[in-house]
C-alpha cells in the first residue's frame, strides 16, 4: 500500500486525462525514557557512574527498581542487563563498620557507628566504577555483520539486518534463506515461502488488532459475504505485506476470491504476518530483507503455477504487471483487469495505454479521492515523524528540512514537521502546488539554494534523480537523507556506491555514507520508502485505501462486456463517497440529508454523487 509518494506528486510527469467510465451503479453489495521517580529498593540500587570531571549531568545506567518503566533501549522480552555493583562492602569487623539505615525516606543510606555507639551519617562519596571486564567482553564479542563490501548490491545488503519498524521476528538468528527451507503449514500445504511458518500465531494477533481499525473492510466482508461478488476471481497481488494488507486479503477470500501474493518492497514485509497468511492457506511468497533476485523469484512463484491462471491483478508499483507483460504475455487473454494504487504503477499504465500496449482495462486507484486525500496526506503526516524517530532518535525542533514536492505526500510531511517546530523549505515544479506551499507558510526554494544548510532532505515526488550526487557531495555533515515516494529512484543512491566512499551500517535501515574528508550523511532505507521500510503506518487510513481497492476489483471483475475498454479509468465519485460513508460510523458522525427542494436547487440526486465530474479541487 502506498503510504508514501503514491499520489501523482507534481514532480512526476502528468499522465494523459483518464477515460471516464460510463454510468456505474453502486456495487451490488446491499451495500517514551523518563528518569525513575521512585527510589530503588535497598540492595537493588545501582551505583552512580562518574567519569573524571563528570558532574550531575553525567549519564547513568537505567534504574531497574522503577516499576512500570522498561529499561531504555531494550525490546520487549529482551534479557535484562546485569546490574553493575562496584560499591565495596565494608569490613564488618572494623571498629567503625557500616550499617544500612532503612528506617527513613533515604532507604539504603549508610551510617557510621563509632566505638562508643554514636551513629553518624557517613560522608557521601562518589566512587568510580570500572567496567573493564564488561568492556573487554563487549569488544571480544563476535559481530554478526562485518563491514559490507562496496560491491554488494542494495538488495543484498538488506539481508544483513531487519527494519526497526516492529516485527516480532526481527531478532531471529536464523540466516537460512526461506528459499532453502522445506516448510509446511498445519494443513500440510507447502505452497508458500515465508521466513518462519512457526511465527504464525504472533502474526494472527497483529491481524486481529488491525481488524479493529479497519471498519469499512469488516463491514464490506459482512455485507457482501453472502453474495460472494468475487466468486471465481483468481487474484494475483503484489503489495506491502503487513497486518493491514492481510485484512484486505482475507476479505477478498471471504468474498469468494482465490489469492496468491508477493511483496512489492523488500523491506516492508512483516514476517509473522506472512506466516499467519500462509498458515491460513494463502500462497504467500515474501519475507523481510529479500535480495533483488528473491524479489522477482517470489513474483514468479505467484504467477507461474501449474493449473492456476490469474484473472485479476492487484498491483502496487507496477512490478507484477511488468513481469507478466515480460514473461507471460499470453496470460492477459484471461485477465479481466488491473487495479493499481501507486504513482509509479499508474505512470507505467498510462505509458502502456498511450503506446497502445495496454490490453486490459485498468483502474487507477492512486488518483481516487479516497486514496489521494486520505492515504497520501494523513498517513504521511503521521508516519514521516515515526520513521525518522525510530531510525535516528532525532529532535525536530529547530531543524532545517527541505521537502521535495508539495503534492499530497509533501503536504502531509510539511504539516507534521512544521508542527514539531522544524524550519521547512519546499521545492516544487508545479506553480499551483508551489503557490499552495507559499500560502501555507513555507518558503519555496530550489534545492541548490539550501542544500548546504539543511539537516534533513525528504523526497516526495515520484520522479527520478531529484537528489543527485552533486547535491549529496554538497550536503553538510550528518545530514539525513530519506525518501517518502514509492520509487527508489528519487535519490541517486547508485552514485554513492563507489570505491572512494565508505558505507557503515549503523542500525537496521540506517547507513552512514562517509566521504574521504570524513564528512558523512545518514541514508535511511537505502533510498526506499521510509515509512513502510522503517516504521509503521496508521491502520485506519489504510482501511480507506484497502476498501477502495476491494471495490475496484469487484467492479472490474463484474463489469458487463464493453463497459470498460483497454484504457485506464478513475473510480467514479459515487464509489469514493461510498467508501467514505463506511468509515463515518467510527466517529459517530451523522450526515445531513438534502431536502427535495434543496436537491432540485443544486441539481443533484439526494443520494449523490455530490460533485460533478468536472469538479477539480480534489485533484
Amino acid at each position: 500500500m502506498s503510504r508514501g509518494g503514491r499520489g501523482r506528486e507534481k514532480g512526476a510527469a502528468a499522465p494523459s486525462r483518464p477515460a471516464e467510465p460510463g454510468p456505474l451503479p453502486p456495487p451490488g453489495l446491499g451495500l517514551a525514557g523518563a528518569p525513575c521517580p521512585l527510589p530503588a529498593p535497598a540492595g537493588e540500587r545501582e551505583a552512580a557512574v562518574a567519569a573524571p570531571g563528570a558532574g550531575c549531568g553525567a549519564e547513568r545506567p537505567p534504574v531497574s527498581g522503577c516499576p512500570g518503566l522498561p529499561a531504555a533501549g531494550l525490546p520487549p522480552g529482551a534479557a535484562k542487563v546485569p546490574q553493575a555493583s562496584a560499591m565495596k562492602r565494608s569490613d564488618p569487623h572494623h571498629p567503625q563498620h557500616r550499617h544500612r539505615d532503612g528506617g527513613d525516606g533515604g532507604a539504603g543510606r549508610e551510617a557510621m557507628v563509632s566505638p562508643d555507639g554514636t551513629v553518624t551519617e557517613a560522608p557521601r562519596t562518589v566512587k568510580k566504577i570500572q567496567f573493564a571486564d564488561q568492556k573487554q567482553e563487549f569488544n571480544k564479542r563476535p559481530t554478526k555483520i562485518g563491514r559490507r563490501s562496496l560491491s554488494r548490491s542494495i538488495s543484498q545488503s538488506s539481508t544483513d539486518s531487519y527494519s526497526s519498524a516492529a516485527s516480532y521476528t526481527d531478532s531471529s538468528d536464523d540466516e537460512t534463506s526461506p528459499r532453502d527451507k522445506q516448510q509446511k503449514n498445519s494443513k500440510g500445504s507447502s505452497d508458500f515461502c515465508v521466513k518462519n511458518i512457526k511465527q504464525a500465531e504472533f502474526g494472527r494477533r497483529e491481524i486481529e488488532i488491525a481488524e479493529q481499525e479497519m471498519p469499512a473492510l469488516m463491514a464490506l466482508r459482512k455485507r457482501a459475504q453472502g453474495e460472494k461478488p468475487l466468486a471465481g476471481a483468481k487474484i494475483v497481488g503484489c503489495t506491502h505485506i503487513t497486518a493491514q494488507t492481510a485484512v484486505l486479503m482475507e476479505t477478498l477470500g471471504a468474498l469468494g476470491a482465490q489469492c496468491r501474493w508477493a511483496a512489492c518492497n523488500i523491506y516492508s514485509t512483516l514476517n509473522e504476518v506472512a506466516a499467519a497468511l500462509a498458515e491460513s492457506g494463502f500462497p504467500v511468497f515474501a519475507w523481510k530483507g529479500e535480495s533483488e533476485d528473491d524479489f522477482w523469484w517470489c513474483i514468479d512463484r505467484c504467477v507461474n503455477v501449474e493449473g492456476w491462471q490469474p484473472n485479476m491483478i492487484l498491483d502496487d508499483g507496477g512490478d507484477l504487471t511488468h513481469w507478466i507483460y515480460k514473461k507471460y504475455p499470453n496470460m492477459f487473454k484471461k485477465i479481466k483487469g488491473i487495479v493499481e494504487e501507486s504513482v509509479t504503477g499508474v505512470h507505467r499504465l498510462y505509458q502502456l495505454s498511450k503506446a497502445g500496449k495496454l490490453c486490459v482495462p485498468a483502474m487507477n486507484v492512486n488518483d481516487s479521492v479516497t486514496k489521494q486525500k486520505f492515504d497520501n496526506l494523513y498517513c504521511c503526516r503521521e508516519s514521516i515523524l515515526d520513521g525518522l524517530k525510530r531510525t535516528t532518535d532525532m529532535m525536530f525542533g529547530g531543524k532545517q528540512v527541505v521537502v521535495c514536492g508539495y503534492g499530497e505526500v509533501g503536504k502531509g510531511c510539511c504539516a507534521a514537521l512544521k508542527a514539531m517546530g522544524s524550519i521547512v523549505y519546499v521545492t516544487e515544479i508545479d506553480p499551483i502546488c508551489a503557490l499552495q506551499a507559499c500560502m501555507d507558510g513555507f518558503r519555496l526554494v530550489k534545492l541548490n539554494e539550501v542544500i548546504r544548510q539543511v539537516d534533513i532532505v525528504i523526497t516526495c515526488t515520484g520522479n527520478k534523480n531529484v537528489v543527485t550526487r552533486e547535491h549529496l557531495d554538497r550536503m553538510k555533515n550528518s545530514c539525513i537523507v530519506c525518501n517518502m515516494g514509492h520509487s527508489n529512484t528519487e535519490i541517486d543512491v547508485a552514485s554513492l556506491r563507489t570505491p572512494e566512499l565508505t558505507w557503515e551500517r549503523v542500525r537496521s535501515q540506517v547507513d552512514h555514507v562517509i566521504w574521504p574528508d570524513g564528512k558523512r550523511i545518514v541514508l535511511l532505507a537505502e533510498g526506499r520508502l521510509l515509512n513502510l521500510s522503517c516504521s509503521t503506518v496508521p491502520t485506519f487510513v489504510l482501511s480507506i485505501t484497502a476498501t477502495t481497492q476491494a471495490l475496484a476489483l469487484i467492479e472490474l471483475y463484474n463489469a458487463p462486456e464493453g463497459r470498460y475498454k483497454q484504457d485506464v479509468y478513475l473510480l467514479p465519485k459515487k464509489m469514493d463517497e461510498y467508501v467514505a460513508s463506511l468509515h463515518l460510523p467510527t466517529f459517530d458522525a451523522h450526515l445531513t440529508e438534502l431536502t427535495d427542494e434543496q436537491a432540485k436547487y443544486l441539481g443533484l440526486n439526494k443520494n449523490g454523487p455530490f460533485k460533478p465530474n468536472y469538479y477539480r479541487c480534489w485533484f
